[in-house]
């Protein structure tokens, strides 16, 4: 294990919104776009609204971070896909969840 990652794979500042959205990510059914990617988070929050410009922030967040890969769908939107390093991090969490991983 890495020195800094805190077991999940990389750094422990990400907040629980933010493992929530690299999850959300993984389920949208269609393109990955940031209003799918919302929705498919409030579906999971039993439509509990999820305000857009925290969403977009924390989105553009996990792009810095390395966990999110950035793309262009058309000239106004964004298409959102989990890195691999993203994959990584969302995994170890899980893991650790259920029992199968540390912490």
């Amino acid at each position: 294990m890495a020195a800094g990652t805190g077991g999940f794979g990389s750094t422990t500042d990400l907040t629980r919104f933010q493992l929530d959205l690299l999850a959300a990510i993984t389920h949208v059914k269609e393109e990955a776009y940031g209003l799918a990617i919302k929705r498919t988070l409030e579906e999971a929050y039993d439509d509990e609204e999820v305000n857009t410009s925290r969403h977009y922030q924390n989105l553009d967040a996990l792009v810095e971070k390395g966990l999110v890969e950035k793309g262009t769908l058309d000239r106004r939107t964004n298409e959102y896909q989990i890195s691999e390093r993203g994959r990584r991090v969302l995994q170890g969490r899980v893991g650790w969840l259920t029992g199968g991983g540390r912490a």
